[in-house]
Protein backbone atom coordinates (compact mmCIF):
# COMPACT_ATOMS: atom_id res chain seq x y z
CA UNK A 1 0.00 0.00 0.00
CA UNK A 2 1.22 3.54 -0.61
CA UNK A 3 2.98 5.02 2.39
CA UNK A 4 3.79 1.65 3.95
CA UNK A 5 7.39 1.44 5.01
CA UNK A 6 9.52 -1.61 5.55
CA UNK A 7 10.20 -2.11 9.24
CA UNK A 8 12.99 -4.17 10.73
CA UNK A 9 11.92 -6.62 13.42
CA UNK A 10 14.70 -7.32 15.92
CA UNK A 11 14.43 -10.91 17.11
CA UNK A 12 15.97 -11.94 20.40
CA UNK A 13 16.74 -8.40 21.52
CA UNK A 14 19.45 -8.54 24.17
CA UNK A 15 20.45 -12.11 23.30
CA UNK A 16 24.03 -12.85 22.36
CA UNK A 17 24.53 -13.62 18.69
CA UNK A 18 27.39 -14.72 16.50
CA UNK A 19 26.73 -12.94 13.22
CA UNK A 20 27.91 -14.09 9.80
CA UNK A 21 29.80 -11.22 8.18
CA UNK A 22 31.52 -12.71 5.13
CA UNK A 23 32.00 -15.90 3.16
CA UNK A 24 35.01 -16.41 0.92
CA UNK A 25 35.17 -19.45 -1.39
CA UNK A 26 37.88 -20.65 -3.73
CA UNK A 27 37.50 -23.80 -5.81
CA UNK A 28 34.40 -24.90 -3.93
CA UNK A 29 32.00 -26.63 -6.32
CA UNK A 30 31.11 -24.10 -9.05
CA UNK A 31 33.09 -21.21 -7.53
CA UNK A 32 36.39 -21.51 -9.38
CA UNK A 33 38.03 -18.19 -8.55
CA UNK A 34 38.04 -16.44 -5.21
CA UNK A 35 34.46 -15.36 -4.50
CA UNK A 36 33.85 -13.02 -1.57
CA UNK A 37 30.34 -12.34 -0.23
CA UNK A 38 29.52 -9.77 2.45
CA UNK A 39 26.37 -10.16 4.55
CA UNK A 40 24.67 -7.09 5.94
CA UNK A 41 22.77 -7.21 9.24
CA UNK A 42 19.27 -8.56 8.82
CA UNK A 43 18.09 -10.75 5.99
CA UNK A 44 20.24 -11.46 2.96
CA UNK A 45 18.63 -12.87 -0.18
CA UNK A 46 20.66 -14.57 -2.89
CA UNK A 47 18.81 -14.51 -6.18
CA UNK A 48 19.77 -16.07 -9.48
CA UNK A 49 18.65 -18.46 -12.20
CA UNK A 50 18.71 -22.24 -11.82
CA UNK A 51 22.25 -23.57 -11.95
CA UNK A 52 23.91 -20.31 -10.88
CA UNK A 53 25.26 -21.73 -7.60
CA UNK A 54 22.82 -20.37 -5.00
CA UNK A 55 22.64 -23.70 -3.17
CA UNK A 56 26.43 -24.03 -3.36
CA UNK A 57 26.69 -20.95 -1.15
CA UNK A 58 24.60 -22.63 1.55
CA UNK A 59 26.69 -25.79 1.12
CA UNK A 60 29.92 -23.79 1.55
CA UNK A 61 28.66 -22.30 4.82
CA UNK A 62 27.63 -25.72 6.10
CA UNK A 63 30.98 -27.22 5.00
CA UNK A 64 33.05 -24.47 6.66
CA UNK A 65 31.15 -25.13 9.89
CA UNK A 66 32.42 -28.72 9.87
CA UNK A 67 29.82 -30.76 7.97
CA UNK A 68 31.45 -34.04 6.94
CA UNK A 69 28.58 -35.85 5.24
CA UNK A 70 29.07 -35.36 1.50
CA UNK A 71 25.42 -36.27 0.82
CA UNK A 72 24.23 -33.37 2.98
CA UNK A 73 26.39 -31.17 0.75
CA UNK A 74 24.76 -32.66 -2.37
CA UNK A 75 27.81 -34.69 -3.40
CA UNK A 76 28.57 -38.42 -3.54
CA UNK A 77 32.07 -38.05 -2.10
CA UNK A 78 34.14 -35.23 -0.66
CA UNK A 79 36.36 -34.92 -3.76
CA UNK A 80 33.30 -33.67 -5.67
CA UNK A 81 33.39 -30.49 -3.57
CA UNK A 82 36.53 -29.39 -5.44
CA UNK A 83 35.95 -27.69 -8.80
CA UNK A 84 36.49 -30.53 -11.30
CA UNK A 85 36.92 -28.45 -14.44
CA UNK A 86 34.87 -27.47 -17.46
CA UNK A 87 35.30 -27.10 -21.20
CA UNK A 88 37.18 -23.84 -20.72
CA UNK A 89 38.86 -24.24 -17.30
CA UNK A 90 41.10 -26.86 -15.75
CA UNK A 91 40.08 -28.52 -12.51
CA UNK A 92 41.61 -27.33 -9.26
CA UNK A 93 43.54 -29.23 -6.63
CA UNK A 94 41.94 -27.56 -3.60
CA UNK A 95 38.66 -26.16 -2.31
CA UNK A 96 38.41 -23.60 0.49
CA UNK A 97 35.58 -21.87 2.33
CA UNK A 98 36.17 -19.29 5.09
CA UNK A 99 33.51 -17.62 7.22
CA UNK A 100 34.10 -14.42 9.14
CA UNK A 101 31.90 -14.15 12.22
CA UNK A 102 31.24 -11.08 14.34
CA UNK A 103 31.76 -12.16 17.95
CA UNK A 104 31.47 -8.76 19.60
CA UNK A 105 28.68 -10.21 21.78
CA UNK A 106 31.13 -12.81 23.13
CA UNK A 107 28.86 -15.75 22.39
CA UNK A 108 31.69 -17.82 20.98
CA UNK A 109 34.14 -18.89 23.71
CA UNK A 110 37.19 -17.17 22.25
CA UNK A 111 38.65 -13.75 23.06
CA UNK A 112 38.28 -12.16 19.63
CA UNK A 113 35.67 -9.72 18.36
CA UNK A 114 35.93 -11.24 14.87
CA UNK A 115 36.61 -14.89 14.20
CA UNK A 116 37.43 -16.65 10.96
CA UNK A 117 36.54 -20.31 10.68
CA UNK A 118 37.22 -22.28 7.56
CA UNK A 119 38.14 -25.42 5.83
CA UNK A 120 40.35 -26.64 3.01
CA UNK A 121 40.19 -29.90 1.11
CA UNK A 122 42.93 -31.11 -1.21
CA UNK A 123 42.51 -33.52 -4.11
CA UNK A 124 44.62 -36.13 -2.30
CA UNK A 125 41.96 -36.23 0.45
CA UNK A 126 43.88 -34.20 3.02
CA UNK A 127 41.72 -31.72 4.92
CA UNK A 128 42.52 -28.70 7.07
CA UNK A 129 40.29 -26.95 9.58
CA UNK A 130 41.06 -23.33 10.39
CA UNK A 131 40.30 -20.94 13.24
CA UNK A 132 41.74 -17.47 12.70
CA UNK A 133 43.95 -18.87 9.93
CA UNK A 134 45.59 -21.40 12.25
CA UNK A 135 45.24 -25.11 11.63
CA UNK A 136 43.17 -26.90 14.25
CA UNK A 137 41.53 -30.29 14.68
CA UNK A 138 37.89 -30.75 13.67
CA UNK A 139 37.07 -31.24 17.36
CA UNK A 140 38.67 -27.86 18.21
CA UNK A 141 36.63 -26.14 15.50
CA UNK A 142 33.46 -27.78 16.79
CA UNK A 143 34.24 -26.75 20.37
CA UNK A 144 34.62 -23.10 19.34
CA UNK A 145 31.36 -23.18 17.39
CA UNK A 146 29.40 -25.18 19.97
CA UNK A 147 28.86 -22.17 22.24
CA UNK A 148 26.65 -20.58 19.60
CA UNK A 149 25.06 -23.90 18.54
CA UNK A 150 26.82 -23.64 15.19
CA UNK A 151 28.51 -27.06 15.40
CA UNK A 152 26.70 -30.35 14.74
CA UNK A 153 23.42 -28.48 14.25
CA UNK A 154 21.68 -29.35 10.99
CA UNK A 155 19.39 -26.34 11.40
CA UNK A 156 22.05 -23.65 11.19
CA UNK A 157 21.61 -23.68 7.42
CA UNK A 158 18.21 -24.89 6.27
CA UNK A 159 18.38 -26.36 2.78
CA UNK A 160 15.73 -26.75 0.14
CA UNK A 161 12.78 -28.85 1.23
CA UNK A 162 13.82 -29.23 4.88
CA UNK A 163 10.88 -27.23 6.21
CA UNK A 164 8.43 -29.46 4.33
CA UNK A 165 10.22 -32.58 5.63
CA UNK A 166 10.02 -31.40 9.24
CA UNK A 167 6.32 -30.59 8.94
CA UNK A 168 5.63 -34.03 7.46
CA UNK A 169 7.32 -35.92 10.34
CA UNK A 170 5.39 -38.01 12.84
CA UNK A 171 5.10 -36.50 16.32
CA UNK A 172 7.57 -38.99 17.77
CA UNK A 173 10.22 -38.01 15.17
CA UNK A 174 9.75 -34.28 15.74
CA UNK A 175 11.25 -34.58 19.24
CA UNK A 176 14.65 -35.50 17.79
CA UNK A 177 14.41 -32.60 15.33
CA UNK A 178 13.54 -30.14 18.10
CA UNK A 179 16.41 -31.45 20.28
CA UNK A 180 18.86 -30.99 17.41
CA UNK A 181 17.60 -27.47 16.67
CA UNK A 182 17.83 -26.51 20.36
CA UNK A 183 21.37 -27.89 20.62
CA UNK A 184 20.62 -30.47 23.30
CA UNK A 185 21.13 -33.45 21.00
CA UNK A 186 24.85 -32.61 20.74
CA UNK A 187 25.11 -32.74 24.53
CA UNK A 188 23.39 -36.14 24.61
CA UNK A 189 25.86 -37.47 22.02
CA UNK A 190 28.85 -36.02 23.89
CA UNK A 191 27.62 -37.66 27.11
CA UNK A 192 27.32 -41.00 25.31
CA UNK A 193 30.89 -40.60 23.98
CA UNK A 194 32.18 -39.88 27.48
CA UNK A 195 30.41 -42.91 28.94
Amino acid sequence: MPGDELTVIDGGVGAKNAVLKTLTMTGFKSFVGRTHLEFAPGITAIIGPNGSGKSNIADAIRWALGENNARVLRAKKNEELIFAGSETRRGLGMAEAVLQLDNSSGRLPIDYREIEVGRRLYKNGEAEYLVNRSRVRLRDLQDVLAGAHLADNPFVVIGQGLVDQVLALRRSDRRTVIEEAAGTRRLHLRREDAL
